[in-house]
């Protein structure tokens, strides 16, 4: 699914660190060593449809790297 993050992601929390992230291996290889945490938050995104909805993003950030693999995990309203 393709979107747009209209606005700053707001409510941000840390739900796992380092060997806590099941996919630790592939981000390592794929981006490099850093400190990975898999983060959670919310924000009005707009849709490949043209719809703004509010969401619950999912992805994965390290120190130096960045957000990378940003999901939507579900639609609020």
């Amino acid at each position: 699914m393709h979107f747009e993050i209209i606005n700053k992601i707001e409510n941000i929390e840390t739900i796992a660190v380092g060997g806590r992230i099941r996919d630790i291996m592939r981000l390592r290889r794929q981006y490099g060593l850093g400190h990975w945490r898999k983060m959670k938050g919310f924000a009005k995104v707009r849709l490949q449809s043209g719809s703004i909805r509010k969401a619950e993003l999912h992805w994965y950030e390290a120190h130096g790297i960045g957000k990378k693999k940003i999901k939507i995990k579900r639609l609020l309203d």
